[in-house]
């Protein structure tokens, strides 16, 4: 049954990539939407977690406006894999055109001046759409993967992020990563990390809007050895006016600077709590745009009673700590 399921999955996917790309844009994004609000309707693990981590984010909502930031969630989840099986056939000037940019102008100095540049991203917007502008309006892209299963749908998603001009690192299965990020660092790139979920259980603990959740230690990790500059991003959607299409925004955050004192463990949680600071303001405003339908919160991942009251973030681990993995 675990080969059939495999196969079916594989031959999904291959379908999607090939079916999504034919269908006329409008009428590709309008079948996206309507599968987002039967997924919702039906309900599902997914969607329960889905508006669980909404709820913690968003207390103040009620159940009715909470159940439409859901819907408003699974269709902007749903956008970003339409997006996704589209992309391979849209030429670099379809990409720039339905990106809008700011705070770029800092990456684009260190980068420049030969210096590379570490992202620190969640998961929001499309950030396969980013790396694919990236790439062409900022410089090499060099980034991790989570090793998705089974290992030909890996596969399918790490031929289509090659093929829109990335570096991808497998994060298990494919030697020390956190080694290899680190020489690709001797090099002017730009190196986005999704590290709002920590997939290594060797994250750094932060508070992320009130509520404890572990982060990806890579990033702060890696700019503290190599002292690349460290930068927040977030991504969102936005309506186009006057259009049913939306826009891609990415935003540059402020450089999170290394603190003056402290051991190297004591700057990474620092640096990693304020790229919480940075990603959990723009969550708050963009929270439909957060697709986390995953655990990430340590009271949904702990036995009721396991552990008492939020304590202070954990101690960043060393060098070999992983970076964060795009999923």
């Amino acid at each position: 049954m675990s080969h059939l399921g495999d196969v079916l999955a594989v031959t999904g996917y291959r379908l999607g990539w090939g079916t999504v790309r034919r269908l006329p844009e409008r009428a590709a994004y309008a079948a996206f939407d309507r599968i987002a609000d039967v997924t919702v309707a039906r309900g599902g693990k997914g969607v329960q977690r889905l508006r669980s981590n909404y709820a913690k984010v968003r207390p103040e909502l009620d159940d009715r406006a909470l159940d439409a930031l859901v819907r408003a969630g699974m269709r902007s989840y749903l956008r970003y894999y339409c997006e996704a099986f589209r992309l391979p056939d849209r030429s670099p000037e379809d990409v720039a055109a339905q990106v809008r940019v700011e705070g770029d102008g800092p990456v684009r100095a260190e980068l420049a001046a030969g210096r590379p540049v570490i992202c620190f991203l969640g998961h929001l917007g499309n950030w396969d759409i980013a790396g694919a502008w990236g790439t062409r309006a900022l410089g090499p892209v060099v980034t991790v993967a989570e090793r998705l299963e089974p290992e030909e749908v890996y596969a399918e998603f790490l031929e289509f992020r090659e093929s829109l001009g990335m570096t991808i690192l497998p994060l298990t299965g494919g030697g020390d990563v956190f080694a290899q990020l680190r020489g690709h660092l001797a090099s002017p790139v730009l190196m986005p990390l999704l590290a709002d979920r920590d997939l290594t259980d060797r994250g750094i603990e932060v508070d992320l809007l009130g509520h404890r959740s572990k982060m990806a230690a890579g990033p702060a990790a890696l700019a503290l050895g190599s002292r690349a500059a460290l930068h927040p991003v977030s991504i969102h959607y936005e309506p186009v006016p006057g259009s049913w299409r939306h826009r891609v925004v990415i935003t540059f955050h402020d450089r999170v600077e290394v603190p003056a004192t402290g051991a190297t463990r004591t700057k990474a949680v620092a640096m990693t709590q304020r790229c919480a600071d940075v990603l959990g303001a723009a969550i708050r405003e963009h929270t439909a745009d957060w697709h986390m339908l995953q655990r990430i919160f340590l009271d949904d991942l702990e036995p009721r009673g396991a552990r008492g009251p939020a304590q202070a973030p954990a101690q960043a681990p060393g060098r070999n700590g992983t970076a964060g993995a795009a999923s």
